[in-house]
């Protein structure tokens, strides 16, 4: 039988204050990239990779993002459904507190991405979303090269197989000078996700976020990199976190990637 690919949330409802005044009007995953709303990168990747399913949560001008997205995905395969946070609660709820409110659309285990992040290469493969499945991990992050802005990185990479690039995600503190032999990566946004992880003792939240608290990821993926309950892998392919106008225009001034509408 052939293993269908799990669903997908892609984080939508930031409002984007480094990127004003083009966020004022527009929210930050349908500024264009290339000719392209970043959100429609990852969903021409996540369709094109099998997945099936995709759950937005949406806040700051939230409502122009399923009206974008409903008029060409669900045509090419996908289901979409929303979670709205600024119409529920008037705020948005941050990662955790967001992927929390949303857990009854996505089931047990998920892919997950930010909507700002430009990934061009990523692969939402299949393959890793059964291994994933099969594991006893409650996350699996893909870790880049430290951009100018964030040197300091994020997590450690203790590989399975020197060279794999694959292996362990690892907690380590900045001040652990210890462990400085192991450099730190930066969190690239995008991961797999099992549901337990949303749950105590994990995460300190409500099932279901019923009241809207607003709260991180990181230190869930923490806690379970200090459980030895987080994979990571090393992606090296093209890479950019949307932040300012600044890297909005080089990305617009780079030659044209591979993939087309």
């Amino acid at each position: 039988m052939t293993f269908a690919n799990l669903p997908a949330m892609l984080l939508a409802a930031g409002r984007g204050q480094r990127m004003r005044p083009l966020t004022d009007t527009t929210p930050k995953p349908l500024l264009a990239v290339q000719g392209q709303p970043l959100l429609d990168w990852h969903m021409a990747a996540l369709q094109r990779d099998g997945v099936r399913k995709v759950v937005v949560n949406t806040a700051w001008l939230g409502a122009q993002i399923p009206a974008h997205l409903n008029a060409r995905w669900p045509q090419q395969g996908i289901q979409l459904q929303y979670s709205h946070e600024q119409a529920d609660f008037g705020h948005a709820l941050e990662t955790a507190g967001g992927i929390a409110r949303a857990l009854p659309l996505l089931g047990e285990a998920f892919w997950l991405a930010a909507g700002d992040v430009f990934a061009p290469d990523f692969v939402f493969d299949a393959a890793a979303a059964q291994a994933f499945v099969q594991s006893n991990d409650l996350a699996h992050v893909w870790l880049v090269p430290n951009p100018a802005h964030h040197v300091q990185g994020d997590f450690g990479l203790d590989e399975s197989a020197p060279g794999s690039g694959t292996g362990r995600a690892l907690n380590l503190p900045p001040a652990d000078i210890s462990r400085d032999a192991l450099p730190r990566w930066t969190y690239s946004t995008i991961a797999l996700l099992n549901a337990e992880l949303l749950t105590a003792p994990w995460c300190e939240l409500a099932a279901c976020n019923p009241t809207g608290v607003a709260a991180p990821l990181a230190p869930l993926l923490r806690r379970a990199m200090d459980a030895g309950r987080c994979g990571a892998t090393l992606y090296t392919g093209r890479w950019t976190d949307v932040g300012t106008p600044e890297r909005l225009a080089q990305l617009n001034a780079a030659e044209a990637v591979l993939y087309k509408k």
